[in-house]
């Protein structure tokens, strides 16, 4: 094995034994950084290690590559989309749709579920927070369904998967970031956002299908609540009063970006302008509000930013040791031809995703396996788009699963942790299912992006 492999392997391993330790995962990607830095430069400069590795051009490139993240046009529409999600939720859009959408879909087996994704569908278009989401949604749903005597993994898990879409329907922070890593016109912040819409909204029904299918095959998971009035021409308008607002504000915000009218940036701040005056005219903005929004949107943006000085740190290193020709070749070289490669990458991000935040995979990962998978002739939307699909299960998977202990948070009390385990595994599975999909039909992801530019 060659020494460039072993070093690689080693600030991998180096990686994964400090994160064990409990430090912030931004102290964690500069720590293995500076570690190997040094390593390296000791292994040349003192025993003189056949590498290709010196301070110049690793570590020394570290502020001029931070200068270039804050002076990115496209990560300023990270703190705007984070703001718009976070003023969303004060302006009390989601309790109006909840209140409202169970008259129209209560009656049906399943109904409250289904209210559920639906509402989820139309914050996951407004906001790409999924803490925000899944806490939100939590709270609305969950003792509506207990008090109906549903299943309580069948609930928790419908709020805590629907939580999540959020994180691939655009306008996603996840695409937002993906596309700055990538840094290549085949796949820019617009055509991760068109790419993303399709298979955002297929996923969405599949959820919906199976909060109607299940109920119908074993009735006790969600009973027919009694007491309800019949749908009625006044329960449609009032559905359509709630809706509206939100509608509004995704045609402002995606429609804005689809018709090219705006870029991503500047959609961003149309969408964080909109969240306010929804804010307003519910009345629910004040002083106060304002200023914790402000105050989420600045930890938010800045845990993420954090991240990102570190894993640019990392990322350096990484390839100063010769890590993009050691994964390289260690992709190319599976037996498994090239459609075998791309589910070797997604296989492998799966598995990570039970360890890591989506975040380190986006910055680490992704920008290692990119140029591979397009050297392989693939489409980078499409395999960008499954690498985003296929990050969404870490939101789910134990033990990192970060929308688990959202929902446990907001949980009535006789929802254990083992019943949030069971309920999330359908989606999972669905999640994995839909991946299949536009695996296998590309034209999911792509064909929105080739007729928005033909």
């Amino acid at each position: 094995m060659e020494l460039e492999t072993l070093f690689v392997i080693g600030m991998f391993l180096t990686f994964g034994a400090l994160l064990m330790t409990g430090y912030p995962v931004a102290w964690v990607l500069g720590g293995t950084a500076v570690i190997w830095t040094l390593i390296g430069t000791v292994a040349v400069e003192n025993f003189g290690a056949n590498l290709w590795f010196d301070y110049a051009s690793s570590m020394g490139l570290v502020p001029e590559r931070i200068w270039g993240i804050v002076g990115s046009e496209t990560l300023v529409a990270l703190p705007m989309f984070i703001f718009m999600g976070i003023m969303l939720d004060q302006s009390g859009v989601a309790e109006r749709l909840m209140n409202s959408m169970v008259k129209l879909f209560g009656n049906v087996r399943g109904g409250f579920a289904v209210t559920v994704i639906v509402i989820g569908v139309l914050l996951a278009a407004t906001t790409g927070i999924i803490g925000a989401s899944v806490v939100l949604l939590g709270m609305l749903s969950l003792p509506v369904m207990m008090e109906n005597k549903y299943d309580k993994g069948f609930a928790v898990g419908t709020a805590c998967a629907t939580g999540t879409l959020g994180i691939l329907i655009p306008p996603s922070i996840m695409l937002v970031l993906m596309a700055d890593r990538l840094a290549v016109p085949e796949a820019s912040v617009g055509d991760l956002f068109m790419g993303a819409f399709l298979p955002g909204l297929l996923l969405g029904v599949m959820y919906v299908g199976y909060a109607m299918i299940r109920p119908l095959l074993q009735p006790k998971v969600a009973p027919v609540p009694d007491g309800l009035e019949k749908v009625s021409w006044a329960v449609v308008w009032e559905v359509a009063k709630a809706v509206l607002p939100t509608a509004a504000l995704i045609l402002g915000v995606l429609g804005s970006i689809f018709a090219g009218i705006a870029t991503p940036t500047e959609a961003s701040g149309v969408g964080a302008l909109g969240a306010l005056v929804l804010a307003l005219a519910a009345r629910r903005l004040n002083l106060k509000v304002l200023n914790d929004s402000m105050q989420q949107t600045t930890r938010t943006a800045a845990f993420i930013f954090a991240i990102f000085l570190g894993a640019t740190a990392f990322s350096v290193v990484l390839r100063g040791l010769g890590g993009d020709r050691v994964i390289e070749e260690a992709l190319l070289g599976l037996p498994f031809g090239p459609y075998g490669v791309v589910l070797t990458i997604l296989f492998a991000v799966f598995l990570l995703g039970f360890f890591l935040d989506w975040v380190e995979i986006t910055l680490i990962i992704l920008p290692l396996v990119a140029p591979v998978v397009q050297h392989l002739g693939f489409d980078l939307v499409w395999f960008t788009i499954l690498f985003a699909m296929c990050l969404q299960t870490s939101f789910l998977t134990p033990p990192v699963g970060f929308a688990l202990f959202y929902i446990k948070g907001v949980a009535p009390p006789e929802i254990k942790v083992t019943d949030i385990y069971k309920g999330v595994v359908p989606f999972i599975i669905i999640q994995l299912v839909a991946l299949a999909i536009v695996f296998l039909v590309p034209q999911i992801a792509t064909w929105l992006p080739s007729v928005a530019y033909n």
